[in-house]
């Protein structure tokens, strides 16, 4: 059975399992471990949760968490860095109104459900003009630069380097000129180096790579601040969140504690450098067992392919049931895919180890071979 023997505490005995989800995702298990232990005493007989945020002792956490993504993104001068809350989807709401005027317009790239998610929240708010919609490959394809329509006066460029059910990855980053780039990455942040000031504004869900659901990292260059809508409510508003060094009300504590914990993580394991060899070996690995299969396929084009989230479908869908049982007593956790598109997938973040692709891949054989 592919399960991880976790490292029991006096009173934890547990037996963790590969954990395949695509979020909330896989926490590594240094991390959870610490958390546990400083659960009920953190620095002087309380919990890190029962403590002010505005405290020397918090305040100190928070700012090594932003100097530790600072560090590891290597973010440049001229951007702030902000925790904030709402997810991606408040996001959607928040770009356009931070960054254009009543009556204004700005171009998204449409590749599949969080673009299109996106789309429809900021057409509340702007003219949306897409630059590119791959519509007639449902959805398993990026668009090339060559062929993008971006339009003349945009605010800004939207788009979504990783679709996260559809298992599509942008392989590069699209020239924009002098109109901002904005990227939802949520899914692939941290997954390897990253060349932020190719951007006007990166935002991020932490539950895949960064941490626990609650906290919402937004990275923005300064001179996109102070163009808020007015009307635009205080806690979506980049500046005023900024000003207030991201404590504009009481912020997850906890989750932020968390995010820290795991950016010092990952300095451990090598930064983004060694996290890039490890994830592209994992999806390699992965893409290569279903593309030498008859029984597995992927229906990502292979220029394409995410590193993060891997779709597969089984020649004989009846069998996906069987599948996800068999695979869940074997240890290899929540494999089943999006609810919108069926089939499997495997998300293969930061905190998954290469020892569960291996084994997520010797049970695929076998499966195969019993029921192929």
């Amino acid at each position: 059975m592919a399960r991880v023997p976790a490292e029991a505490g006096p009173r934890i005995h547990c037996v963790r399992v590969f954990n395949f989800s695509a979020g909330p995702a896989a926490l590594p298990l240094p991390v959870l471990e610490q958390a546990r232990d400083e659960m009920l005493d953190w620095q002087g007989g309380v919990s890190v949760m029962e403590i002010s945020h505005r405290s020397k002792a918090f305040m100190a956490v928070a700012e090594r968490a932003e100097a530790d993504l600072r560090e590891l993104l290597a973010i440049p001068s001229g951007y702030k860095v902000l925790f904030m809350q709402g997810g991606a989807t408040g996001q959607f709401s928040a770009v356009p109104l931070n960054l254009s005027q009543p009556g204004a317009h700005a171009d998204y790239i449409h590749t599949g459900h969080w673009s299109e998610r996106a789309i429809k929240e900021a057409r509340c708010c702007l003219t949306v003009d897409i630059a590119a919609d791959e519509a007639a490959s449902s959805y398993s394809t990026v668009p090339d630069q060559s062929s993008l329509r971006l339009t003349s006066g945009a605010a800004y460029v939207h788009y979504t380097p990783n679709e996260t059910i559809g298992g599509v990855e942008f392989p590069f980053i699209p020239a924009t000129g002098d109109v901002p780039l904005v990227a939802d990455m949520s899914s692939t942040i941290l997954s390897r180096p990253l060349d932020v000031a190719r951007f006007g504004l990166i935002y991020a869900g932490a539950q895949k790579n960064i941490g626990p659901s609650g906290i919402t990292v937004v990275i923005v260059r300064d001179d996109l601040l102070g163009r808020v809508r007015s009307g635009t409510p205080s806690v979506f508003d980049y500046k005023a969140f900024a000003e207030a060094g991201s404590m504009l009300n009481t912020p997850p504590t906890f989750g932020w504690y968390f995010v820290g914990l795991v950016l010092q993580w990952l300095k451990h394991q090598g930064g983004l450098a060694a996290m890039a060899d490890l994830n592209r070996a994992k999806a390699t690995a992965l893409y290569a067992a279903i593309d030498a299969s008859s029984f597995y396929s992927n229906p990502v084009a292979r220029n394409c392919r995410s590193w993060m989230n891997v779709p597969f479908t089984l020649a004989k869908p009846e069998l996906d049931k069987n599948f996800l049982s068999e695979s869940a007593a074997a240890g290899l956790a929540h494999l089943a895919g999006h609810r919108s598109v069926g089939g499997m997938r495997a998300s293969i973040y930061n905190a998954m180890p290469a020892a569960g692709v291996t084994a997520l891949v010797e049970f695929m054989r076998d499966f195969e071979k019993r029921h192929g």
